[in-house]
């Protein structure tokens, strides 16, 4: 009997811990590039581990951040990812980022989500509308206007987004608790799921005509 409460005050011990919360596990050594060739690493988090003897300093730089992207997407964005795939010297560190190039004229990050991070928004050019939904049942809106050099912290898998305000060129750094956040566009995930979920399911959900719905999902299995 004295074992199982043992076991029981251990569980809520455990859960109770802020190691219980952290979004990737914490690396067991000082660093752990991600390297792709299976025969020469260990496999940790999803990668495997170059050996440190070769390890440079190159493998923790990546360079060109600086540089304006094209925005070619329809929303009027185009984000550039570093995530341990870009920057090998994230494997384990449990961060990433992203830099947000924003067109013009209501540029959007439309809304979408984190399943694995949260997120603080950097805006470093440009005036932005940005703001995040709550769960379910109050689904309250949170939102604020940044300008230049203001953040603002969007939760683990909550609905967010980030408009540009301005008539120029836009720009904002988002920096993640995870070295792969993952991200879900709620209108790609819903219209763009392949294969698609059945329109009336999606009409009545939605309460849309199944016919919008239909074109919905032709436009955006189009983009995926």
């Amino acid at each position: 009997m004295k074992t199982v409460h043992f076991l029981v005050a251990f569980v809520l011990l455990a859960s109770a811990s802020p190691l219980a919360f952290s979004s990737d596990p914490g690396p067991l050594q000082d660093f752990c590039v991600a390297i792709n060739n299976t025969g020469n690493g260990v496999f940790v988090n999803g990668k495997f581990c170059k050996d440190p003897r070769l390890v440079t300093a190159d493998d923790f730089v990546f360079q060109g951040l600086n540089i304006p992207r094209p925005v070619n997407d329809p929303v009027g964005t185009t984000l550039t990812l570093i995530n341990v795939d870009q920057l090998p010297g994230l494997n384990t560190l449990s961060v990433a980022l992203t830099r947000i190039d924003f067109a013009p004229n209501g540029g959007e990050n439309p809304p979408h989500l984190h399943p694995r991070a949260s997120e603080i928004f950097l805006a470093t050019e440009g005036r932005f509308l940005v703001g995040f939904v709550t769960s379910f049942p109050d689904y309250k809106l949170f939102s604020k206007v940044l300008n230049k050099g203001d953040i603002f912290v969007f939760p683990q898998g909550l609905i967010h987004f980030q408009v540009n305000l301005g008539k120029t060129n836009a720009v904002g750094f988002a920096f993640f608790e995870s070295q792969n956040p993952g991200i879900i566009r709620v209108a790609d995930a819903v219209f763009g799921s392949n294969p698609p979920i059945n329109p009336f399911i999606l009409a009545r959900a939605f309460q849309l005509d199944p016919n919008v719905v239909k074109d919905l999902q032709a436009k955006f299995g189009n983009n995926n």
